[in-house]
């Protein structure tokens, strides 16, 4: 019998494929690529967080945990949160252990989404918050961010884009693509407007221990915020763990259980040896964090003054591993000169228009490789902006 209808779901159908990976499946065919692209850290997950993971298994705890995780990992994420952010969550109620933020993000959303709903999505942001908030029956409203402003959300491009239907914004900070960081006065001003107009905050926090020039801020810790925040965070970016997928919730008890119901059945639990592993990060990993940390604030300063010496101008990013160099001078579009660049010179970026219209005019480079590595990109870039500039 043949098919003659489409059973793919009209949502799924009409969503644009992720534009980062284009060029990693462009890039995997080549020799010879020096990558920008890869968004995670070139460190090993720390030695004795590993062994842990072992260890865990050599004693045969192969089981499911409780649907929200390790209570002794929850215990010691309260801790964590407390100590280094200033924000209390109660860890057999509020917090959940997650596959990932990713994984976290997408229950966030559910949670809370009803049809026709509108989210305030914050661009040039990670590809994935507007389909998430489109698979939840949601209308994703973005804002766009500029260069001229650092790339950070002013307040009043926020109260313009609140209607009667607003549920939420979606912000995510250290940004990604950006590496924008957002102090207590930048979330000070948003949480007036959040306050104002009773809103939630879904605040996507994975970058939280990669912030330079000054200590992260969570806009949970504000007054009158803990109660309307979505707090998202986990283990891949500031404790090199992006394989073993494990992330956490905080958010206030209603919430919380509301995300837990659809964690139970889409998820059941995250990984046991992965939670094992994650309770020593939290214990006796820091010190690894700090290391990393010094050596990506190293090379972070070496690429945002490269860039400027060959004529980009980028400003320079408070946290995460990325520069956003500005490409306009060359006439190109981002897309066209992520392709170029590629072709030619055989170094992989990100074209910022994939993280929304803000990002048109700029390319994302991660700085997570090493210092060999990167000499060699700039090199190349270097060699390539004198070919293609008008």
């Amino acid at each position: 019998m043949t098919i003659t209808k489409s059973y793919v779901a009209k949502s799924v159908e009409q969503m644009r494929p992720s534009g980062i990976r284009k060029f990693f499946d462009l890039a995997a065919t080549m020799d010879g690529v020096v990558s920008l692209g890869v968004g995670e850290p070139d460190f090993v997950t720390s030695w004795s967080v590993r062994e842990a993971a072992i260890n865990s298994l050599e004693r045969g705890f192969t089981s499911y945990t409780a649907n929200a995780g390790l209570i002794e990992l929850r215990q010691e994420i309260a801790r964590y949160m407390s100590d280094r952010f200033h924000v209390h969550y109660s860890p057999k109620e509020e917090i959940i252990v997650t596959v990932g933020a990713s994984q976290a993000l997408d229950i966030a959303i559910r949670a809370i989404t009803d049809p026709g709903d509108e989210i305030i999505v914050v661009e040039p942001c990670f590809v994935s918050y507007a389909p998430l908030v489109e698979l939840a029956g949601g209308r994703a409203v973005t804002i766009g961010t500029t260069g001229d402003t650092g790339f950070k959300l002013q307040p009043e491009q926020l109260e313009a884009a609140i209607t009667d239907k607003t549920k939420a914004i979606l912000l995510c900070y250290p940004n990604n693509p950006t590496g924008t960081q957002l102090d207590r006065d930048d979330l000070e001003a948003i949480a007036e407007m959040v306050k104002k107009y009773d809103l939630l905050v879904i605040a996507d926090e994975i970058y939280a221990e990669l912030a330079y020039d000054q200590a992260h801020t969570s806009i949970a810790s504000l007054e009158g915020m803990r109660g309307r925040t979505i707090l998202i965070n986990g283990f891949s970016k500031g404790f090199a763990m992006t394989g073993w997928r494990l992330g956490f919730t905080c958010a206030p008890e209603e919430i919380s259980s509301a995300m837990l119901k659809i964690h139970q059945y889409a998820m059941m639990c995250a990984s046991t040896p992965a939670q094992y592993a994650a309770l020593e990060a939290l214990q006796h990993g820091m010190g690894d964090v700090e290391s990393m940390k010094k050596d990506y604030r190293q090379r972070r300063n070496y690429m945002v003054q490269s860039f400027k010496e060959i004529g980009l101008d980028c400003h320079l990013p408070g946290g995460a591993f990325y520069v956003f160099p500005s490409i306009q001078s060359t006439g190109l579009t981002s897309e066209q000169f992520a392709e170029k660049l590629l072709l030619e010179e055989k170094v992989a970026v990100v074209p910022g228009s994939v993280f929304g219209a803000g990002g048109e005019g700029y390319i994302r480079c991660s700085y997570a490789s090493s210092m060999s590595q990167l000499q060699e990109a700039v090199k190349r870039i270097s060699r390539f902006i004198e070919n293609n500039t008008k």
